[in-house]
């Protein structure tokens, strides 16, 4: 099993440092998502005293040529801080820092979808809306191949994995144990993990979060298990469909509802958002992946438990659809739906967006409202 060089190194030793007292001074890792739309960037800097809430937080900036956000030349990039954590590497009182970013006028960057995002959920926030994102990831070694597979060759048939138990069947609990316990201790609202049908595929899932806390909480659980798998040696991979042919997969399903819809008789409401997502099925599969649906063909062919990315469908429990209404939803007449299209790779500010745009503004058409 092919595995970092870091990993090797001795964590007993690191420890002996971790555990100098610190003063009153605080580390703060800053982090950001770079120009890819997938990727995450973190840098550290050192504040006088504790900050207890997002203002005390003081801007920064880094070098935009180096993180495919800017050429050599006007490299400069801001930082501007929008959620903090609890920091579960360095611990209290160091933090993490989710931040926006922005060019040098001052307007934000391609990959910054967090800004348009915030100014949709303000306009709806009466509503309430709260989302609920599953997040499918796979394990894999430095040299790309899936965690626990055999060098030459291919596990058993899937059927065993999901949910499964054992060594034979559960490749890289570790991994997920130490995520779940570090997204709680930071703050992040993990509600749930599970070993997913092919082996060395997990899901987390996140939420309940109101309005724009879906991405940032989302977001920053992505970090903490990209950091947890880097101590562990191996990589963490969101790619939708790591191996081609007969084998499930990884999706980000996103579950929504709104006060109305959690009310009695919300299905109706619920039956409405469905109608409208319907006639904008091409505006939300472009909105779901970072490659504007090209990552989500690979992995939307109507097998393996998806639908066919050409076509709209929902239905009651049914897993194959792109949209699912639960059992038990359908059954107390209120509730939430479940949108299955997201690729594991979305942006959760791009998907939250969208079901907004579309559900709650009314908005028609393949290109989204100005506001």
């Amino acid at each position: 099993m092919a595995t970092s060089a870091s990993a090797s190194l001795s964590k007993a030793v690191k420890q002996q440092y971790m555990e100098l007292p610190q003063g009153d001074k605080v580390q703060a890792m800053y982090i950001w998502i770079d120009g890819t739309g997938e990727g995450l960037r973190c840098k550290t800097r050192t504040l006088d005293s504790e900050p207890k809430s997002i203002e005390d937080l003081p801007e920064w900036n880094f070098d935009g040529s180096s993180t495919y956000q800017s050429e050599g030349s006007n490299s400069d990039m801001y930082l501007i801080p929008a959620a903090m954590f609890r920091d579960p590497f360095r611990k209290d009182p160091n933090k993490l820092v989710l931040c926006e970013v922005l060019k040098y006028n001052r307007k934000p960057t391609e990959t910054n979808l967090r800004l348009t995002c915030k100014k949709v959920m303000d306009m709806v926030a009466d509503q309430h809306p709260w989302f609920g994102m599953e997040q499918e990831y796979t394990i894999l070694g430095t040299d790309g191949h899936p965690f626990g597979w055999p060098s030459n060759g291919f596990p058993g048939p899937q059927g065993p994995y999901y949910c499964g138990v054992g060594a034979d069947k559960a490749y890289g609990r570790d991994i997920v144990e130490a995520h779940y316990r570090a997204c709680l201790y930071a703050g992040v609202q993990i509600c749930g993990t599970n070993a997913e049908v092919m082996p060395a595929q997990w899901e987390f899932q996140v939420g309940p979060c109101e309005g724009i806390d879906m991405g940032d909480h989302l977001w920053v659980a992505r970090f903490i298990l990209h950091r947890v798998c880097e101590d562990f040696g191996v990589v963490t991979s969101f790619d939708p469909k790591p191996i081609p042919g007969n084998w499930n997969g990884a999706g980000c399903h996103t579950n929504f509802s709104t006060k109305e819809m959690r009310e009695d008789g919300g299905l109706k409401a619920i039956e409405d958002s469905i109608e409208r997502l319907a006639k904008r099925h091409s505006y939300h599969i472009r909105a779901y992946d970072p490659k504007g649906g090209l990552d989500n063909a690979r992995r939307l062919t109507g097998r393996h438990e998806t639908s066919n990315i050409h076509e709209f469908s929902a239905g009651v429990a049914n897993r194959g659809a792109s949209i699912r209404i639960p059992r038990s939803v359908g059954q107390e007449k209120k509730g939430y739906f479940e949108d299955r299209r997201p690729s594991a790779n979305c942006d959760p500010y791009s998907v939250t967006e969208a079901l907004i745009r579309t559900c709650l503004l009314n908005e028609e058409g393949d290109e989204p409202a100005d506001y």
